[in-house]
């Protein structure tokens, strides 16, 4: 996943974005030769080795969209995708989408490299060498406005004063480039990015009426929004020019409010402005007394736009769901906690303080490295340690995985988990045939209610083994998750002895994890 364990991805219960599956699907051989007609399936053509060149040939514009009949990711993303098909043929428009199942059309996905379901490429011109990697968001709006964008003009051309100024006050948000040539290099930088970033119009001006009129006098990129400040302006660099991340970056951060809502609606803008370090304020917006506390928290926001996001929790409505993730109820607000993105660490204040100047002072020791995470754990049960499979909660984590005397192999998990669901049993068999070796250890831990200072887990369910010594070493298992396989690890001292590669369906299906991820993001896809 792009991103590592979002701060709401594990309090989904259930709600299982970036499911990876491994599977090898077995193909019927079919009983008819196929001729190059093209079928239309609700206004999605339906494409194979035979008609693939026609459709290339008949279409300036060809979105397809590479699936797997078995892919859950795939089977979500249909109807969406028939809906932006049917959009943009209702509009006439050059673009068409098609598909081709790429379990049974072999040929076409080696010849493209397909590695994962669903891929989306963009065919331009009957080119088939050179496809574009669909880039968009996984839902019928996002699908539409990117290939908008690569049908026509990235950006619309503002003759004089009355047209840009109704084009910027068409939207909330709009991106305006005020370039000296339009044909320069910077220029077609601009184009480039306003190409990408689809979810705002972006528009461009070079008439010397319309530098006078926005008080600019060199190339500048303009952000105009209703909320905030109301404008940002990102100045072109005269000798480096326009760096497209960079400018794709600050046109994301600063098209977020100072303090974002979490929200349904959202959720997405939060975490694909990938900003590294995300500060919550959890409150009750029921409360006139908890409201209040938006003054000092919107007050310190602004000293780290670009390095930590603030964003408001509302414990009493969407935001309930997330709770458990901070190991919190809605009796705990009012109430502040940091998120680093990048390993998921939460850190909190030793006493809420919601003044301006405590914020600033906690959030600049955290990004200094001054405060030390805040770790989850549970109790740990009574009987914890009687059964075959230890259940390790975070505080008893250390004592029983480094352990010099033992051999500890534990899985790591989350309840929600389907593929931790689906090995359940094996690792209880497993368990048991372990229980009266002194030297091994079968344990399993809840890595959705436990977290740990140096460990970081990415995927459920996660395995790892700690052999007996010093040197707290680690070893992550990554094979087939059946009893024989993991005994064979055990008695072979956390390693599998050389073999063969037996390829089974079984096996690539035991293989599989779920990754939590940001709601809202569509980046999960089933991979080979």
């Amino acid at each position: 996943l792009v991103l590592s364990l979002a701060w709401l991805g594990p309090a989904l219960q259930g709600k299982k974005h970036g499911e990876v599956v491994t599977e090898e699907e077995e193909v019927e051989e079919e009983d008819e030769v196929l001729s190059d007609e093209i079928e239309n399936e609700d206004s999605v053509l339906v494409l194979h080795e035979h008609n693939f060149a026609r459709a290339l040939s008949e279409h300036q514009l060809l979105l397809v969209e590479f699936y797997a009949p078995w892919c859950g990711h795939c089977q979500r993303l249909a109807p969406a995708f028939t809906e932006a098909a049917t959009t943009l043929r209702n509009e006439s428009s050059l673009v068409r989408l098609g598909k081709v199942d790429a379990t049974a059309q072999t040929a076409l996905a080696s010849e493209f490299g397909i590695a994962s379901y669903p891929t989306l490429m963009l065919f331009r011109d009957g080119n088939r060498t050179h496809p574009l990697a669909y880039t968009g968001r996984m839902d019928a709006e996002g699908i539409v406005r990117w290939l908008q964008r690569r049908a026509g003009p990235s950006a619309t051309l503002l003759q004089d004063t009355d047209i840009a100024a109704t084009f910027i006050s068409s939207q909330d948000l709009v991106v305006v480039g005020f370039f000296k040539d339009l044909r320069g290099e910077e220029a077609r930088a601009f184009y480039e990015v306003a190409s990408e970033v689809v979810d705002m119009p972006f528009g461009v001006a070079e008439a010397d009426e319309l530098f006078q009129a926005y008080g600019l006098s060199a190339n500048t990129v303009c952000l105009f929004k209703k909320f905030d400040e109301g404008r940002t302006d990102f100045p072109v660099d005269a000798e480096e020019g326009l760096d497209t991340a960079k400018l794709t970056h600050l046109l994301r951060v600063h098209s977020l409010k100072l303090v974002m809502e979490f929200t349904n609606e959202t959720s997405n803008q939060i975490f694909s402005a990938k900003i590294p370090h995300h500060m919550i304020l959890f409150l009750n917006k029921s409360s006139s007394a908890q409201l209040a506390l938006l003054d000092g928290f919107r007050a310190a926001a602004g000293t780290f736009r670009g390095e930590v996001l603030f964003v408001v929790v509302d414990v009493s409505g969407y935001g309930v769901e997330v709770l458990p993730f901070f190991g919190m109820t809605p009796a705990d607000a009012p109430t502040l906690r940091l998120v680093k993105m990048e390993n998921n660490r939460k850190y909190q204040m030793e006493q809420n303080s919601f003044s301006d100047t405590a914020i600033r002072t906690f959030v600049q020791a955290v990004l200094d490295g001054k405060v030390k995470p805040h770790l989850m754990s549970a109790e740990p049960p009574e009987d914890w340690d009687t059964r075959p499979v230890k259940v390790l909660v975070g505080k008893t984590f250390e004592q029983v995985a480094f352990d010099e005397t033992k051999n500890v192999f534990v899985k790591f998990y989350a309840p929600w988990c389907s593929h931790c669901q689906a090995m359940a049993a094996a690792w209880e068999e497993l368990g048991e045939r372990y229980k009266d070796h002194e030297d091994i250890v079968i344990a399993e831990m809840d890595s959705t209610a436990n977290e740990l200072e140096n460990i970081t887990i990415h995927g459920f369910p996660t395995l790892h083994y700690f052999p007996a010594g010093p040197g707290r070493k680690m070893i992550e298992y990554k094979s087939a998750r059946d009893v024989e396989t993991f005994s064979k690890f055990l008695e072979n001292g956390g390693t599998l002895p050389e073999e063969p590669p037996v390829v089974s369906k079984a096996q690539e299906n035991s293989t599989g994890r779920e990754e939590p991820s940001p709601l809202g993001t569509d980046e999960s896809r089933d991979e080979l």
